[in-house]
């Protein structure tokens, strides 16, 4: 399928108002000088946690606990990203640390 010029700069132009609009929308509708409504403020406390569970099952969802190496990588980048938080409390030193060791596990060791 070919699109015609005027086709393809109103793509364009849909896309970059529908990404603005999400940017300035917080904005417009809870500016600093206004108390955000309890709800908005709840949501900025539980979702983070909630994202971060729901990111570890994702990953787990496919893990064969019942066969070699049992969960094992897994596991063990779980455990170094959870200590290397809890020692420096950086989360992209976490992230990126726990990552990598994950990678070295599946590709070097758990052959």
């Amino acid at each position: 399928m070919t699109l015609t010029p005027m086709e393809t700069l109103g793509i364009i132009l849909a896309v970059a108002a529908g990404t603005q609009l999400t940017r300035w929308l917080p904005f417009w509708l809870f500016p600093e000088k206004k108390q955000p409504p309890a709800v908005v403020t709840y949501l900025g406390r539980v979702l983070p946690p909630a994202m971060m569970g729901l990111l570890v099952v994702y990953c787990l969802r496919n893990v064969s606990w019942l066969s070699a190496p049992h969960g094992a990588p897994e596991l063990i980048a779980i455990a170094a990203v959870a200590a290397l938080h809890t020692w420096k409390r950086n989360v992209l030193l976490s992230i990126a640390g726990g990552t990598v060791l994950y990678m070295v596990l599946v590709q070097a060791v758990f052959v």
